[in-house]
C-alpha cells in the first residue's frame, strides 16, 4: 500500500469513525437529559438531579466555567440549555450533530446519498428545533425527534452502503460512544441520585430503574426477559452484562470485536488494539452481576469508561486517525 493511499485510508476512516461517533453522541446526550427529566419528576430535587446530570455527562466543569456556579446547584433551564444547544459545550446535541454532519461531508464519496441526506436532514430539523431555548412542555418532543433522526440515519447507513472497511469505522465509533452513554447514564442513577443507601430497594429506587430503562428504549425488552418487577440487579445485568441488548455493554464491545476481526481480515493485521478490545469483550462475558456489585458498581462503571476511552485512543493511533 503506498504512503498516499494510507493517507487517504486513514482520512477516510477518521471522518467515518467520528461521523458515526458524534451523530451517536447527540442522541446520547438527547437519553442523559431524558434520564434526568424522568427522574427529576420522581425525586424532587431539581437541581441536585441536573448537577448528577453534568456530572456524568463529563461537563460538570465546563457548566461551572460557562454559568459560574461552581458553589451551587445548577439551574435547571440552564443545564438542560448547555446540555442542548449551547455553543460552548462539544457534546451538546446541536454542535455533536453538526459535528456529524460536518465529517459526513468530508466523506461524501464513501457514504450513499439516501445516508447523506439522512444526515443532512437531521441536521437541519435538529438545528431549526434548537434554534432558540426549548420550552419545559416542548422538550420530550424534542428529545424524541433527536432520537428518530438519528435513528434514520443508522438505518440508512445499515441499508445502502457497500461492506467495505469504512462501515467497520461507523460501527467501530458508534459503539464506543453508545457503550459509553449506557455507562454514565447507569451512574446517573446509581451513585449519584439516591439520596442515601436507605433507599436502595424502595418505591423510589424501583421508579428511577423504570425511568432509566424507559430512557433508553429498553423498558419493554426487559419485561420481556425478567419475569420479575424491576431490581437494581436485574436492571445492571440487563444493560452491563446482557448479550442481547443492543445498547448493553456486553453487546456494544461484541460489536467493536467483531468490526476489529473483520478490518483484520480486510486489512490483513491485527493491530494491538485488537488485543485491548478482546480484553475488555472478555471482561464483560466472564463476570456475573454479582461481582459488579461486589466491586462497586460506580467503581466498575467509572474503571469501565477509562477502559472504553483507552481502548478509542488505541484505535485512533493504530489505525492513524485522530482521537
Amino acid at each position: 500500500m503506498t504512503a498516499t493511499r494510507t493517507i487517504l485510508l486513514g482520512r477516510t476512516a477518521d471522518g467515518l469513525f467520528w461521523m458515526a461517533r458524534h451523530i451517536e453522541r447527540a442522541e446520547a446526550m438527547a437519553r442523559l437529559i431524558d434520564a434526568g427529566l424522568h427522574m427529576a419528576l420522581t425525586r424532587g430535587a431539581a437541581e441536585a438531579n441536573w448537577r448528577s446530570v453534568l456530572d456524568s455527562a463529563g461537563m460538570a466543569g465546563a457548566f461551572a466555567a460557562r454559568h459560574g456556579e461552581a458553589e451551587g446547584e445548577p439551574d435547571p433551564a440552564a443545564a438542560i440549555d448547555f446540555l442542548l444547544r449551547d455553543p460552548d459545550n462539544p457534546s451538546s446535541v446541536s454542535n455533536a450533530l453538526t459535528q456529524g454532519r460536518t465529517n459526513a461531508r468530508m466523506v461524501r464519496t464513501a457514504l450513499s446519498r439516501d445516508a447523506w441526506e439522512a444526515v443532512n436532514e437531521a441536521w437541519r430539523r435538529v438545528s431549526a428545533d434548537l434554534a432558540r431555548p426549548v420550552p419545559e412542555a416542548n422538550l420530550p418532543a424534542v428529545l424524541a425527534r433527536v432520537k428518530q433522526a438519528t435513528a434514520l440515519i443508522r438505518g440508512m447507513v445499515e441499508n445502502t452502503i457497500l461492506r467495505t472497511p469504512g462501515i467497520q469505522f461507523m460501527r467501530l465509533g458508534l459503539h464506543l460512544e453508545r457503550a459509553d452513554t449506557t455507562a454514565r447514564i447507569l451512574d446517573v442513577k446509581y451513585y449519584h441520585l439516591l439520596p442515601s443507601s436507605s433507599w436502595v430497594g424502595s418505591a423510589l429506587d424501583q421508579t428511577q430503574w423504570d425511568s432509566l430503562l424507559r430512557s433508553v428504549s429498553a423498558h419493554k425488552a426487559y419485561k420481556w426477559l425478567y419475569d420479575a418487577d424491576i431490581s437494581a440487579a436485574n436492571t445492571a445485568d440487563f444493560l452491563i452484562l446482557n448479550p442481547r441488548m443492543p445498547r448493553s455493554l456486553a453487546f456494544c464491545h461484541a460489536e467493536i470485536s467483531a468490526a476489529l476481526d473483520q478490518l483484520a481480515r480486510d486489512c490483513g493485521a491485527r493491530p494491538p488494539c485488537h488485543d485491548e478490545a478482546d480484553a475488555i469483550r472478555r471482561m464483560l462475558t466472564e463476570r456475573d452481576i454479582d461481582e459488579v456489585f461486589e466491586e462497586g458498581l460506580h467503581e466498575f462503571l467509572v474503571g469501565f469508561l477509562a477502559d472504553n476511552a483507552r481502548l478509542a485512543a488505541a484505535i485512533a493511533r493504530d489505525y492513524r486517525f485522530t482521537e
